[in-house]
């Protein structure tokens, strides 16, 4: 089963053109995206080759099964809202079984947790795609030994600065557990090799220090702290850091660093739509795909307003949706048994 199969078969139920044409917020260059609805022969959706879902290799164009279009409207998923609230122009197949599934039958208070919930996800993702922007990782990847500090005098001092002032190597040194002081190791150097100190570390990428047997009656020259947990961040932030890069869409990098304002631009445009279309559908129960302020989204995608402004503004809006659901007239849940009963009729229609 793939789409090719799925048209061919005349099992389409229902496809519309989806995304940014859609919201009525495309721009000369924008892609267009396809969503749609399919159904199974009945054969094999009583087999065990149920199939919920279908998307070609860009996942530009994706159809759902009609069991998993009903449940994720249950659970009043965005995307599948807005597919059901298609405007009717963009709607290029329609079954008349779909016109049974009115929005009605579904919109539910759950609409805050997908709608602005998944919007409050974007602005965490936002956050974190502006540390990446605002503090750039190197790529040469620093060792354990950029996290170990020695006592000097009454102060400390890196430890690679402080062999560098002894002329010490790491290799010669020697280190040995304090006891009852976490991460805290007495230092011995062995300029000869004689003694077989381990060093600091073995090699570069090590995540822990190397300890030494020191002869009986060895004074430490000093004392070193490995900060660990700093490390173990460094190393994190590191990954996440240049698995970012490589994946990265890199015209759209391109296009942020170009309005200067250390964000994704296009991302933060549609977070303000869902927080837009959350607190629409908790005051009206209307579902209102093409957005009357297309130019005020396109201004955020624009990249006229800072980070810190929109991440006020968020906060705002995330207040408004609140008071919004708790006078909203929409119910807790949408009603799971008539949904059900509806999609049973469906089948049994198609399959008759």
């Amino acid at each position: 089963m793939n789409l090719q199969s799925i048209e061919k078969n005349q099992l389409i139920l229902y496809k519309c053109i989806s995304g940014s044409r859609a919201y009525g917020l495309e721009l000369p260059t924008s892609d267009t995206d396809y969503k749609g609805v399919f159904f199974l022969p009945k054969a094999q959706y009583y087999s065990l080759s149920y199939v919920p879902q279908l998307a070609n290799s860009t996942n530009d164009e994706v159809y759902y099964e009609l069991g998993r279009f009903v449940e994720l409207l249950l659970k009043n998923n965005p995307n599948l809202l807005e597919l059901l609230a298609t405007p009717k122009d963009k709607i290029l197949v329609k079954h008349p079984l779909i016109d049974r599934l009115h929005p009605e039958l579904f919109l539910s208070k759950k609409c805050k947790d997908t709608f602005a919930g998944f919007a409050n996800a974007q602005i965490r993702k936002a956050r974190g795609l502006n540390k990446k922007i605002v503090n750039p990782i190197g790529k040469n990847k620093k060792s354990i030994l950029d996290f170990c500090y020695v006592v000097s005098g009454s102060g400390s001092l890196p430890l690679e600065k402080w062999m560098r002032q002894k002329g010490f190597l790491q290799e010669h040194l020697g280190l040995v557990n304090i006891p009852h002081f976490k991460d805290v190791f007495g230092v011995f150097n062995d300029p000869t090799s004689k003694l077989g100190y381990k060093g600091v570390l073995k090699k570069k990428e090590a995540t822990r220090v190397l300890l030494s047997s020191i002869p009986k009656g060895e004074v430490p020259l000093t004392y070193m702290h490995f900060h660990e947990d700093g490390y173990k961040q460094y190393c994190r932030e590191y990954k996440e850091y240049w698995e970012w890069v490589d994946k990265r869409n890199e015209a759209r990098y391109q296009n942020n660093q170009e309005h200067g304002k250390n964000y994704d631009s296009k991302n933060m445009m549609h977070t303000f739509r869902l927080m837009d279309m959350a607190q629409e559908i908790l005051e009206t129960g209307e579902i209102l795909v093409k957005r009357p302020n297309r130019e005020e989204l396109l201004a955020i995608r624009r990249g006229e307003w800072s980070y810190e402004e929109l991440i006020t503004r968020a906060k705002e809006k995330m207040k408004a949706i609140e008071a919004a659901y708790d006078r909203s007239p929409l119910p807790d849940e949408p009603d799971t048994k008539r949904v059900e009963a509806l999609l049973v009729e469906m089948r049994e229609e198609l399959y008759s």
